[in-house]
């Protein structure tokens, strides 16, 4: 069954629009010139004195970025039906999606992976991410699991991070970063959350780092990874385009070396 979570909006359509625009720091002028409409229409449809058809909302959002899931709230807002299915993961309809990620968290073996939605809530997992969660509080590993809020807490990974202070200033700042373009508000909520966590931002990456790694403490050795994210390019779902791959890498042979070891024992 397909499900569409957007509500409509008590805001005029004009006035997230407007809100939208200003996010991504555009001016009308700009605006108009790239959705091909004079700066007068665009106007009049930010201040409601013009009432835009479902395809002006579309091309709208489409040349502001703005994510399907909002594209259907700011749709609703204007009266129209929303344009994007929303269909969970286990629906027959997201059979083919759903047997492409699980082949690639199974082909990253022996190396962590993960799948996340817009939230950061853990969606699947390879079986080697255990080298990371072992340790863990058993209530931080009950779905769902957010992987931010394991990473941060102190019951979480925290105490085994090596390089604590730089890795959760990267996380808050993509978290900061997405909540900034989504202007959702469970992310900021998120955000301040793990900002009140215990530790620092401080420390600066090593001059020899190409890319910031994860050092992570596992028994008496220190395993340094670095990750790379992946999305679906051409998603048209809401479930999907929310979809990330998060997969840890070796950022060193004695690491790769552990890993591999590792996998074996299972």
């Amino acid at each position: 069954m397909t499900a569409v979570s957007a509500r409509p909006s008590a805001r005029p359509v004009g006035e997230l629009l407007r809100e939208w625009r200003e996010r991504r720091r555009l001016s009308q002028l700009d605006l108009s010139i790239q959705a091909e409409i004079s700066t007068r229409h665009l106007s009049f449809v930010e201040t409601g004195r013009s009432r835009p058809t479902s395809e002006m909302i579309l091309r709208l959002t489409d040349r502001l970025e703005v994510p399907l899931r909002e594209r259907n709230s700011l749709l609703l807002a204007g009266g129209y039906a929303p344009a994007y299915p929303e269909h969970g993961l286990d629906e027959p309809e997201l059979g083919r999606v759903r047997d492409a990620l699980r082949q690639v968290l199974t082909g990253h073996q022996p190396y962590p992976a993960v799948v996340i939605n817009r939230w950061w809530d853990l969606v699947d997992a390879n079986a080697s991410i255990s080298v990371l969660t072992a340790g863990a509080a058993p209530w931080l590993l009950e779905p769902p699991v957010n992987v931010l809020r394991l990473s941060l807490h102190p019951d979480g990974m925290a105490s085994r991070i090596a390089n604590l202070g730089e890795w959760r200033a990267h996380l808050l700042a993509q978290l900061h970063r997405r909540a900034d373009v989504t202007g959702d508000a469970r992310l900021r909520e998120l955000h301040d959350e793990l900002r009140g966590y215990p530790g620092d931002t401080a420390g600066t990456p090593s001059p020899t780092d190409v890319v910031l790694p994860l050092r992570y403490r596992h028994g008496e050795q220190e395993l340094s990874f670095f990750s790379i994210s992946a999305t679906v390019g051409t998603a048209t779902d809401v479930t999907v385009e929310e979809l990330a791959i998060e997969s840890f890498y070796p950022a060193d042979e004695s690491t790769a070396g552990t890993l591999r070891a590792l996998s074996q024992r299972r």
